[in-house]
């Protein structure tokens, strides 16, 4: 096979993504690709480009063996697993932007490509124009990596820096956002926190070897966030953001999960303004690295995928390093979270799931407290997600262990001192 052999394409899907790369390709001719045919579901609806390029039969992409790469961008994840695994079993390399799709078949994904050995590469799936993926895979090594926080999710990112900048309310951000063509009229997989939770699967496998489920992870998005929240934020020079975070721990494996959290002034995510994305990894080595771009949108998305098709070209694979050339690691959900509860009735907050309350506040119409709960106690039961209740966590948030908390309450409660 030549160095840089010639890519014949074959496309599902004519969206904004879609579109995007077909101008792209159009503008990038020392790539050595084109487009063959696209596969579209509306025959009849009217497209910036030559009718004879589409066509409604997926086998005459999937069966053509001219095209030897097949780029999917479609929305539907089952749709979508059916071509990719069809064309990895016929031979194709294939480049995806579903990341649901990815996340919900992620384990099947796997054994295709060792089955096959075709390529099945998908940097624009998180993060769009972050290389993200690329560098967790390639560059940090799985015993140095110790942490990842990440704002993955570009809608309810700008929802909230409206909520903080400009003093909205949840209702009136989200409609902004639809506005401007950063929410879907739909929004409950990007606000709900389902957007965030795939793309965060997707890096674990990347960054530590991990291989699950969306549904083992603890996760939320910003459909409760109040816009008394905000305030107590701005009160206390910090914002929220919905970040996604993994954390090696000193105990063994990794704690992940995706919720909304306070960020300070000086941590690089409290940058990360509109619908714009953010990745921060800590290594060993090479301390705090930050990565920082559009994570949405035609052109942003389109070069990821361009960016994968380039890989392509000298036949490059995810070699999956942290879970077959390392001991992969695993999740563990044994650690406790510092966390804000504000509500509308103390009745909605089960407070003897607490382990100890820092701060307690009470306002007229809403209230809120702080304080330190076990994680598997918010997975056992979502009181946090119910009745108009928002849990934010504090900015260092992780506690591995409260024995020595413990420890100390016990002797005071020996010398009579609680």
């Amino acid at each position: 096979m030549s160095k840089h052999r010639q890519l014949v394409i074959g496309m599902f899907g004519f969206g904004v993504v879609g579109e995007g790369l077909y101008r792209v390709l159009e503008q990038t001719p020392s790539l050595s690709a084109y487009i063959k045919k696209v596969c579209i579901k509306h025959p009849d609806k009217k497209r910036n480009a030559p009718s004879s390029l589409f066509t409604t039969d997926k086998d005459e992409i999937l069966q053509d063996e001219e095209i030897n790469v097949v780029v999917e961008v479609i929305d539907d994840a089952n749709a979508a697993f059916d071509i990719v695994k069809t064309a990895l079993l016929n031979k194709k390399d294939v480049v995806s932007s579903s990341k649901k799709m990815i996340a919900e078949h992620l384990q099947e994904l796997l054994e295709l490509q060792q089955k096959t050995g075709r390529s099945f590469l998908y940097e624009s799936s998180a993060c769009a124009s972050i290389p993200a993926i690329r560098n967790l895979e390639e560059y940090y090594d799985n015993d140095l990596l110790h942490s990842i926080r990440a704002i993955v999710n570009g809608s309810t990112n700008f929802i909230l820096t409206k909520m903080f900048d400009e003093r909205l309310g949840f209702r009136e951000a989200l409609l902004l956002a639809q506005q401007q063509g950063f929410a879907e009229s739909n929004p409950t997989l990007d606000v709900e926190g389902y957007d965030a939770l795939n793309k965060w699967t997707i890096f674990l496998c990347h960054a530590y070897g991990i291989v699950t489920t969306p549904d083992q992870i603890l996760f939320t998005g910003i459909q409760n966030i109040h816009k008394s929240d905000a305030a107590v934020a701005k009160s206390r020079g910090q914002q929220i953001r919905l970040v996604a975070q993994a954390k090696k721990l000193v105990e063994g494996g990794v704690a992940a999960f995706v919720l909304p959290q306070f960020v300070t002034a000086d941590n690089p995510l409290s940058f990360v303004r509109n619908e714009y994305n953010g990745v921060v990894i800590e290594s060993g080595f090479a301390d705090q690295q930050f990565f920082y771009g559009k994570g949405a949108g035609s052109f942003p998305t389109a070069s990821a995928v361009l960016s994968d098709l380039s890989a392509l070209r000298y036949d490059y694979k995810y070699e999956y390093k942290k879970l077959y050339h390392h001991e992969p690691n695993q999740l563990n959900d044994d650690i406790y979270l510092r966390v804000y509860v504000s509500f509308s009735d103390i009745k909605f907050v089960p407070t003897d799931d607490f382990e100890w309350i820092e701060q307690w506040h009470a306002q007229e119409d809403r209230k809120y407290l702080s304080g330190v709960i076990a994680l598997l106690k918010l997975k056992k039961n979502p009181w946090w997600k119910e009745n108009g209740t928002s849990l934010i966590l504090e900015p260092d948030s992780i506690l591995e262990s409260i024995e020595e908390r413990r420890l100390k309450k016990k002797s005071l409660e020996l010398a009579g001192l609680l």
